[in-house]
């Protein structure tokens, strides 16, 4: 057995196809399928699910077993490359970091911090649900994530450091009827044209959940997924909408929008940095936790996304 079958098995698994696979790896696709083949006679196991033409049908539950230890086996292996370029300072690796969506405007601040103590190591960013957040850190496939600390009870195996609070704004057209408006209750707010997220999203859930705390049930006029669609409706046309607080801040407000605090309740909800347990330290995780480590101290982060700027 060698780590390339390895490998070779976990991109099948990711890409779902030999070809796809056989590309993602730099290699031709009857290598690929040698290699895999090679894997399940040392294992005397069949990996894959396989119909006519060989055909991937899906993976037998032996091969969920193995793919289990090899993300393990692969993960451990290039912790172990980077803690002996760590000791060579010359630590050079990809963070695979998972993000719920609104912290999209948080990440510059982060990912500068990175590249400021690690210039060699380089970021890859995935803007995922908590559901997919968890499969990644669970999985190996993500080093490290960013999404709500509630998130800890769905995580056990994960430390979680508190980086930043986040609350929540009304954003309004900028016009006559808000003039003089700075905060509005969620009662209220429940009772004006609203473009809100999808059901599906986690964000949508907590705005839902506070609507229902106040008797209150809300129709949205439009939905998506993206914060900042909902932003561009709020600005062009006569509808509201809900967003984090520091997205007044970054990526700040579009011209000819206004953003009210919610109040009864102000909501407060816990932003936080998580990763998977283990009993060695691996250095790629050491940076984020660092980095995370820097932005909490002094609430720097808190008073960077929700302090306002003085001129």
């Amino acid at each position: 057995m060698v780590l390339k079958q390895l490998e070779y098995l976990i991109a099948v698994i990711e890409e779902d196809h030999f070809g796809r696979a056989a590309s993602r790896c730099n290699v031709k696709q009857p290598s690929l399928s040698n290699g895999i083949k090679q894997l399940e006679l040392e294992l005397g196991v069949t990996l894959f699910k396989r119909g006519r033409g060989q055909r991937l049908f899906g993976i037998t539950d032996e091969g969920e077993q193995v793919a289990h230890w090899a993300r393990i086996i692969l993960a451990n292996c290039t912790a172990m490359q980077d803690t002996i370029s760590e000791m060579q300072n010359r630590l050079d690796g990809t963070i695979r970091l998972g993000a719920i969506p609104s912290m999209s405007p948080v990440l510059p601040i982060i990912l500068q911090r990175i590249r400021k103590a690690y210039p060699l190591v380089s970021v890859d960013v995935r803007f995922v649900g908590n559901e997919e957040l968890r499969t990644g850190l669970d999985n190996y496939s993500m080093d490290c994530a960013i999404t709500y600390m509630d998130q800890k009870k769905e995580m056990p195996w994960c430390e979680a450091l508190p980086i930043f609070e986040e609350t929540w704004s009304l954003l309004v057209p900028d016009s006559f009827e808000f003039e003089n408006v700075n905060e509005i209750t969620w009662s209220d707010a429940a009772n004006l044209p609203l473009a809100l997220l999808r059901p599906s999203m986690y964000e949508r859930s907590i705005i839902d959940g506070i609507f229902e705390q106040t008797g209150k049930s809300v129709i949205p006029k439009i939905e998506s997924e993206s914060i900042l669609h909902l932003m561009f409706q709020t600005q062009f046309t006569e509808l509201c909408t809900i967003i984090p607080s520091h997205y007044t801040r970054m990526p700040g407000l579009h011209s000819g929008t206004k953003a009210i605090l919610l109040k009864d309740p102000v909501v407060k909800k816990g932003i936080g940095l998580f990763w998977v347990k283990t009993e060695t330290t691996i250095p790629i995780t050491k940076i984020t936790e660092q980095v995370g480590k820097s932005l909490a101290e002094n609430n720097e982060l808190q008073n960077f996304l929700y302090l306002k700027k003085t001129t």
